[in-house]
């Protein structure tokens, strides 16, 4: 967008450091990965450059699920990271710890470096993922910082703290690490990479690696007594860590412990990359000490002998209650502050991600006086997780889930780039050769889309066998009678499969998804409804007190967002119409 940015970092090698799982998407995470992509973020193209195995997780179901997945090579990705980072010209990077926010009255007006250097900016956004007042737990261990082998940003921490923002405390978890040459491959299941040529972003013009095979183990009877056996060592039973962790990503303890009618759980192990011998354990995040997670891995087939490279550990954090941000991403209490990430109280890279990214262009059309729409919760998947947050707070950290979005059915993984450029065009998220690209990308479906709305002289044979003819393409892909190796045969490589495949869903939802436009207009003609910006909630007769208080906590600009709020009922919501309907006169 053409704003000089300064990232600040306590170390330049470490960025693109995956601190977690080495893998990228997922059920939901993969659509917000597809749209950071096609807003002209670079999580999808490193994704790529780094990508060892390819998934694509819920082919069972409707393809608006799909949930696009790559493990990843550590080594490649941060590599790739640095690469693209390292080639804007307009970002500059600092070494160092920021341990304050400078201030003018109530605007954030640059941060000051632990050695008392002072960096002045329009605009500070922070992104502190598990740094921020962090604390490591394995046992009886524990160490101050937000990563093993790295510190966390304490002083930070104690001045937010003291500025009166609503901050609180959450937890996350890795599992420990193992090294492949112990574990027995040939006991165990193996899970191949997919073998279509599908990429996470779509600049990629291909798949860089070859592909390698994870395999999947389970625990069992023995491993889940081990772990009973030694819960009062575990510092998220002893009280040690008392913050609240993911409910869809929970530790090999709370599993035991929530779930103990369970058998056994799975366990999937993921190559760390083509040349290391580390694997991770997916599925038994745990803080329990190293020596009983050395002892409960052994009971599982195919680890009968393993050796643990690097124990599991636990990190509670800091992180602020998003119901105190805009949808901008901005602070309400300090003005020019925009928060990103763990600190907003999300899990992972890409909710991560997708926050930066919009933080980042909110922060830069403010700087720069130019107007940025919100991105809509109708139109994204950003749009659903900045809403849910700035609107619903958390209670845990927010994973993204395809089931938080109303209208799934139109914000498919598959048309990101479509659903997208033209808000990046305006937004001027685009390189002159991005722009070219998707100029060429829309060209092409525009040739698909007019293939697709045309009687094709041969199809209704290869369909239906003689049987009815005069039916567009189109018209068979609505009816579930056509698919893309149809089409394929019938075009050659003409246009790019992925294409021709996202012009077929498009025909196959075009009744539900008109149906959905409907919808989305009559939603919107009270959603724009304006809500008084100093209305106290609390004065408002008629409103129980817990619809007040969770209407002052959330301040929504619109009725729209009031419906929107966790637990706000109709009769409230009418109230609040007839009262701003009442204020509009």
């Amino acid at each position: 967008m053409g704003c000089p940015v300064l990232l600040v970092t306590f170390d330049r090698t470490k960025i693109g450091a995956m601190s977690c799982n080495p893998a990228i998407g997922g059920i939901g995470k993969g659509h917000l990965v597809r749209e950071v992509d096609a807003l002209g973020g670079v999580l999808g193209r490193a994704a790529d450059d780094a990508a060892i195995h390819y998934r694509m997780l819920n082919r069972s179901k409707g393809s608006a699920v799909w949930g696009p997945r790559v493990q990843a090579d550590r080594t490649l990705f941060r590599r790739s990271v640095q690469a693209m980072v390292d080639q804007h010209r307009n970002l500059r990077i600092v070494e160092g710890e920021v341990v304050s926010l400078i201030l003018n009255g109530d605007e954030a007006r640059g941060v000051r470096l632990a050695t008392g250097e002072a960096l002045a900016a329009d605009a500070v956004i922070l992104c502190t993922g598990t740094f921020l007042g962090g604390t490591m737990f394995c046992g009886e261990w524990s160490e101050k910082g937000g990563r093993d082998g790295e510190a966390g940003a304490l002083e930070l921490s104690r001045q937010l703290r003291a500025f009166d923002l609503p901050i609180a405390r959450l937890k996350t978890g890795t599992p420990p690490r193992l090294d492949g040459r112990t574990i027995d491959w040939a006991s165990l299941e193996r899970q191949p990479s997919d073998s279509e040529d599908w990429t996470m972003s779509a600049w990629s013009a291909e798949r860089h690696n070859p592909p390698v095979a994870c395999a999947i183990t389970r625990t069992n009877a023995r491993t889940h007594a081990i772990i009973r056996e030694n819960l009062e060592r575990s510092p998220i039973f002893s009280g040690a860590v008392g913050a609240t962790g993911p409910r869809y990503c929970p530790s090999i303890e709370d599993k035991i412990h929530r779930f103990a009618d369970r058998e056994g759980h799975q366990v999937f192990l993921e190559p760390e990359g083509l040349d290391t011998h580390l694997v991770y354990p997916n599925g038994i995040s745990t803080s329990l000490p190293a020596d009983v997670q050395h002892e409960f891995l052994r009971t599982m087939n195919g680890l009968e002998r393993v050796e643990v490279a690097a124990p599991g550990y636990a990190v509670e954090y800091d992180y602020i209650d998003p119901r105190a941000l805009g949808h901008d991403l901005q602070s309400r209490a300090i003005r020019n502050l925009y928060c990103a990430g763990q600190i907003n109280g999300t899990t992972g890279y890409e909710e991560a991600a997708a926050q930066g990214l919009a933080a980042g262009m909110y922060a830069a059309a403010a700087a720069l006086d130019r107007p940025v729409p919100a991105l809509a919760r109708s139109d994204s998947y950003i749009g659903v997780l900045i809403d849910d947050l700035v609107l619903q707070g958390v209670s845990e950290p927010y994973r993204m889930l395809t089931s938080r979005a109303e209208y799934r059915l139109k914000l498919r993984a598959g048309n990101a780039v479509t659903r997208l450029a033209g808000y990046g065009r305006a937004a001027g998220l685009y390189s002159s050769a991005e722009l070219a690209t998707i100029d060429e990308r829309q060209r092409e479906k525009a040739e698909v889309e007019d293939w697709f709305e045309k009687v094709q002289p041969g199809l209704d044979d290869d369909l239906r066998s003689g049987s009815r003819h005069g039916r567009t393409p189109a018209e068979w892909a609505a009816s579930g009678h056509l698919d893309v190796e149809a089409v394929l045969r019938h075009t050659g490589d003409q246009w790019p499969a992925e294409l021709v495949h996202e012009v077929l869903e498009d025909a196959a939802y075009a009744p539900y998804l008109a149906r959905q436009a409907a919808e989305l207009n009559d939603v919107a003609a009270s959603e724009n409804v304006a809500l008084p910006p100093t209305l106290d909630y609390t004065a408002l007769p008629g409103l129980s007190n817990e619809m007040a208080e969770r209407l002052q906590a959330a301040r929504p600009a619109t009725m729209g967002e009031a419906g929107r709020i966790r637990g706000i009922t109709p009769a409230a919501l009418a109230l609040l119409l007839v009262h701003s309907r009442r204020a509009a006169a």
